[in-house]
């Protein structure tokens, strides 16, 4: 069976007239105009084939199917008020989902966890790492932290907090230390490179960028994700390459020492939002995130 309503901002228009039994009132409530709430309420009455307001002196007087009208209305518009506070009660309650690469959960998000806590009580952050491809669009996920390159995908909103660096980076440990540790870029081609396969590209773009034969690189032992890499560097087995965000901590505390600098690439680390929930948390997380970073 249909359920043919009248058009619904006619009823809200005449709702908020009702309860505030004032044309005027309801216009300044609404955002609209005196004209518009009258036209709406005309637009009611002729779809209803009743009058539901009368003249009463320079005011308005509810007819009897105005009154009428007006008990349903007042029923049916605070369930919907209450129906929709619970819903965004609901909304702001919920854990905010972001997910991220595991190595950059473990190396740079989670040193910084109690400080976003502290600084953002309201997000109620929960992380969901991933050492494999990862979906900003999956369900379930609020945001999405990465390094990826533009151009951005339309249906995504993406927060852009710093641009990608990369260099080689090694540990004090590692027995070829004191030489490398005073050696000229070049010199790296005759070393066997620590490397990633989650990231082939980064040692050919950073031989690149320094105006080296990237075919003449000699690629030693390889992982699988760059967390690992990492860990063998601080462990000194070699020379491994990765972004400064992730190392700026094994930096400062001199568990790992940059002698040839970082690189800019094309690539960006940026939250990324789906543009079918925008969220004002998203929002305060890229400022707090852009904040750090900026640090």
């Amino acid at each position: 069976m249909a359920r043919d309503l009248p058009p619904l901002n006619a009823l809200r228009a005449f709702e908020a007239a009702a309860r505030l039994q004032s044309i005027s009132k309801a216009a300044q409530e609404l955002s609209v105009t005196h004209g518009a709430v009258s036209r709406q309420i005309r637009v009611l009455e002729d779809d209803l084939g009743v009058a539901l307001f009368s003249k009463d002196g320079r005011g308005l007087k509810l007819t009897d199917a105005g009154g009428r009208l007006r008990d349903a209305s007042f029923d049916a518009f605070d369930r919907l008020r209450s129906a929709c506070a619970e819903l965004k009660q609901q909304t702001a309650d919920a854990p905010f989902v972001l997910a991220c690469p595991g190595s950059l959960l473990a190396r740079w998000f989670i040193p910084r966890l109690d400080r976003l806590n502290r600084a953002l009580p309201e997000l109620r952050l929960q992380l969901s790492a991933s050492d494999g491809e990862l979906d900003p669009r999956r369900a379930g996920i609020d945001a999405t932290l990465w390094f990826a390159e533009p151009p951005w995908p339309a249906d995504m909103q993406v927060f852009e907090l710093a641009a990608e660096r990369i260099g080689p980076v090694l540990s004090p440990r590692y027995v070829g230390f004191p030489t490398l540790n005073k050696a000229a870029p070049h010199q790296l081609l005759s070393e066997p490179l620590l490397h990633t396969t989650s990231r082939p590209q980064a040692w050919p773009q950073w031989a690149q960028s320094q105006g080296l034969n990237r075919a003449q690189l000699q690629l030693g032992q390889g992982f699988e994700h760059l967390y690992y890499l990492l860990e063998a560097a601080v462990a000194g087995l070699g020379v491994a390459i990765a972004p400064q965000q992730l190392v700026a901590d094994e930096l400062a505390a001199g568990r790992l020492v940059a002698p040839w600098g970082f690189v800019q690439t094309s690539a960006r680390l940026a939250l990324w939002v789906p543009a079918r929930t925008p969220s004002a948390r998203a929002a305060k997380l890229a400022q707090w995130l852009a904040g750090e970073l900026g640090q």
